[in-house]
């Protein structure tokens, strides 16, 4: 029998709503759609097909929303990463396609939130911050093109004098305030899709890991205890993803990542830290984020860390940065502390495309997987219908590998973490 590992000992598996569970697969399946990974990617692309009208199968080694997408920092961030490398390879022919669906997400999950009662404290208000000069010359270019692209109504840019009466403290020399962008509780989102999809017929299998797939016209997922016959496969693994090494080994590596959560704040504390109640991100390539809690905890995450190690302590590691932005919450007591791991791209562009005719697959969004992984999920879908131009954009992009495998690669990742670390120190 096959014994999936719980959800990791976050805030939120403490405050998940969904009780459901699902079994693992004891049998063989028939099914137009097999889809590998029960994470936001996975379960967005399911719930699409299935309101499309297919028959979906989703095939999950542990939980469902048991990696990033349960456990992340819950901000839903627009905008694409690695659009630099879209530019180089299209210019803008794409751009306009690009930008939408940099936001398509968004739409998504407020839509699904609405239409299956899906309690996750989903919440619109976000800020970028800035640490060094050249961070307030690029909040400047983003807010102008935004405003070119008709977002004037949620943007402000915010002085650095009152940044203090905005985030209650005066580590920053300004930010952008995005009010498209917001936050979420992930666990719950994840989790209430995955029921809103079983209700639609949906077949939800957890503790099943997959052994392998069998190309062909209709290609063969295998488990240790079951089969699947499909149409078509995708693969909806990210940092955890391990299939089809020979076309996507080396693409994405895992990288470390890790919150804190806060007692509960007073509401005088919760006034003075983030009145607007905000995400906030920090420029940095290494970067800090924290947001508050429905029930008025700090989550405050970071400390990415690269070489793959994890830290002894994750409160000794994160507390420090906690406490240097906000020292008046030095008291307060630390009630969790969890990490895991991310899936990064060395150009930080989406992996999106297919191997063969039926199998496709979407991973690879360097810390922007709430809302992405949602859009993704929709191009997923138009690609089992056939329509492939958006996946397109991204599947003709050249993409480098961590070099020598794994492990070798570890210290390459260490490198280039090293080498980020220097950027975010000029």
């Amino acid at each position: 029998m096959n014994y999936p590992d719980s959800h990791c000992s976050s805030y939120y598996a403490a405050t998940s709503n969904e009780t459901l569970e699902y079994p693992p697969l004891r049998t063989d399946v028939r099914t137009d759609v097999c889809v590998i990974g029960a994470g936001f990617t996975g379960i967005a692309t399911a719930l699409t097909l299935a309101e499309r009208g297919y028959s979906v199968t989703v095939l999950e080694q542990n939980k469902v929303g048991w990696g990033a997408s349960g456990r992340s920092g819950g901000q839903m961030i627009g905008g694409l990463p690695g659009e630099a490398s879209l530019k180089k390879r299209w210019g803008d022919t794409h751009a306009d396609t690009v930008f939408e669906l940099g936001y398509r997400g968004h739409a998504i999950i407020a839509q699904r939130v609405q239409q299956y009662g899906i309690d996750c404290d989903l919440k619109y208000g976000y800020i970028d911050v800035a640490l060094r000069p050249r961070h307030l010359e690029q909040q400047k270019r983003w807010h102008e093109e935004l405003c070119g692209r008709g977002m004037e109504d949620h943007l402000r840019l915010v002085a650095a004098d009152e940044l203090p009466d905005v985030l209650g403290t005066d580590q920053y020399l300004g930010g952008l305030i995005n009010n498209r962008n917001g936050h979420l509780h992930p666990l719950n989102l994840c989790l209430g899709e995955a029921r809103a999809a079983a209700g639609l017929g949906v077949s939800l299998y957890e503790g099943t890991e997959v052994t392998g797939i069998e190309h062909g016209s209709r290609p063969v997922v295998a488990t240790r205890q079951g089969r699947v016959t499909a149409d078509f496969v995708v693969l909806a693994g990210n940092a955890y993803h391990h299939l089809e090494p020979d076309r996507l080994s080396g693409l994405v590596f895992p990288s470390g990542t890790y919150i804190l959560a806060t007692e509960p704040l007073t509401e005088a504390e919760v006034a003075q830290i983030n009145p607007l109640d905000l995400a906030v991100c920090d420029q940095n390539q290494v970067l800090d984020y924290f947001r508050l809690s429905a029930d008025r905890r700090l989550l405050f995450g970071g400390g990415c860390n690269y070489s793959g190690r994890e830290p002894r302590s994750i409160e000794r590691a994160m507390a420090p940065r906690l406490r240097r932005v906000y020292p008046q919450l030095a008291h307060k007591r630390i009630d969790y502390a969890w990490g895991g791991k991310v899936g990064v791209v060395v150009n930080r562009t989406p992996l999106l495309g297919r191997i063969g005719e039926n199998i496709f697959y979407a991973q690879g969004y360097s810390g922007h997987g709430v809302s992405l992984s949602h859009a993704c999920g929709e191009v997923m879908a138009d690609a089992v219908a056939g329509t492939f131009g958006r996946m397109d954009i991204f599947s003709q992009v050249p993409h480098r590998r961590i070099p020598f495998g794994p492990a070798v690669g570890g210290y390459a990742v260490a490198l280039g973490m090293l080498y980020l670390r220097l950027l975010d120190l000029l």
